[in-house]
């Protein structure tokens, strides 16, 4: 890569407001603000995993903007990239149960956060960064940010890609379509089985995702497998990371965000692929154990420590 790297890693994408309640919806239920979505979440994760991180994503130009605004730069990330203009902010709600399983209500269509085009993009920032990561949620809540999705992937040095598939949001065919035409080139995929594997990909096995990734040009694939692990595999190399038993089960939204982020930060910073999956599952098992996509974002050494009570089972195929 040429030039001085401005972030380690860089991600894009939508910001939403959280409103979340510990029952379902009704008037009166208490609820708690927050501020997520799948490109803040990831960046979380990979400032708390020691990277440094720009957030590329539209905001409203008013009071609104400015306070998800500083929250961004609470949490790490530099508010450099962000881009504020007259709009929308849009917002989810999401009901988690003692379990932590969600149920989630979009109030997105034609948000600020969904203008997000390539003229919003520092094409130096992106083509120095270390890496940047982009998901299928973007591609699919408007055509201006799958452009601006496409045109990061062209600039980056090294591109992650998270399908993170929406049925609400796209067709199965349309995201199929993104997988096919980003995977080629892209430094890491990373999609779940079985959902996204079977529906996107036609596999029926993690591994059978994987080397199927591979084949279509991926540098490297990282297919989770929820509370089981992941299933890693490069050219001429595979291998099953277990799952971190979470201390504490909460909500489990960004969980995913938190994997993400942190593998890629910890790639970036020079860590091997199956370190950093470790740790990133770890990361990911603390992070249910708090409310919102970054209720909960462990540190580096918590991290650490909680990836190494894992006891390796060999795992499935």
């Amino acid at each position: 890569m040429s030039g001085p790297r401005r972030y380690d890693v860089v991600t894009l994408g939508e910001v939403l407001v959280e409103v979340a309640t510990d029952s379902a919806f009704a008037h009166g239920v208490p609820a708690r603000l927050g501020v997520s979505g799948d490109a803040l979440n990831v960046a979380a994760a990979a400032a708390r995993a020691g990277a440094r991180v720009g957030l590329a994503a539209a905001l409203t130009d008013d009071e609104l903007g400015r306070a998800v605004a500083a929250r961004i730069a609470e949490l790490g990330i530099s508010t450099d990239l962000l881009r504020f203009r007259p709009g929308q902010q849009g917002v989810y709600l999401v009901h988690s149960d003692p379990e932590g399983q969600r149920e989630f209500s979009y109030a997105r269509s034609g948000s600020v956060g969904s203008t997000l085009s390539p003229a919003d993009l520092d094409e130096e920032a992106i083509r120095t960064s270390g890496a940047v990561v982009a998901g299928g949620i973007a591609c699919a809540i408007s055509e201006t940010a799958h452009e601006a999705v496409r045109a990061a992937a062209r600039l980056a040095g090294r591109f992650v890609f998270d399908p993170n598939h929406r049925p609400r949001l796209t067709t199965r065919e349309r995201a199929a379509a993104d997988l096919a035409e980003l995977t080629p080139g892209a430094f890491l995929v990373t999609p779940s089985f079985p959902g996204e594997t079977a529906a996107l990909l036609g596999c029926d096995t993690a591994l059978e995702a994987a080397h199927r990734l591979l084949a279509d040009g991926a540098r490297q694939a990282a297919v989770t497998c929820g509370s089981r692990g992941v299933q890693l595999a490069a050219p001429g190399w595979e291998e099953w990371i277990d799952a971190v038993p979470a201390p504490a089960v909460v909500d489990q939204t960004g969980a995913g965000d938190a994997f993400v982020g942190t593998l890629t930060a910890r790639l970036v910073l020079g860590d091997g692929f199956a370190g950093a999956a470790r740790l990133a599952a770890a990361a990911a098992s603390l992070s249910v154990g708090g409310r919102g996509g970054t209720g909960f974002l462990p540190g580096l050494e918590q991290i650490r420590a909680h990836a190494a009570t894992a006891t390796a089972t060999g795992g499935p195929r």
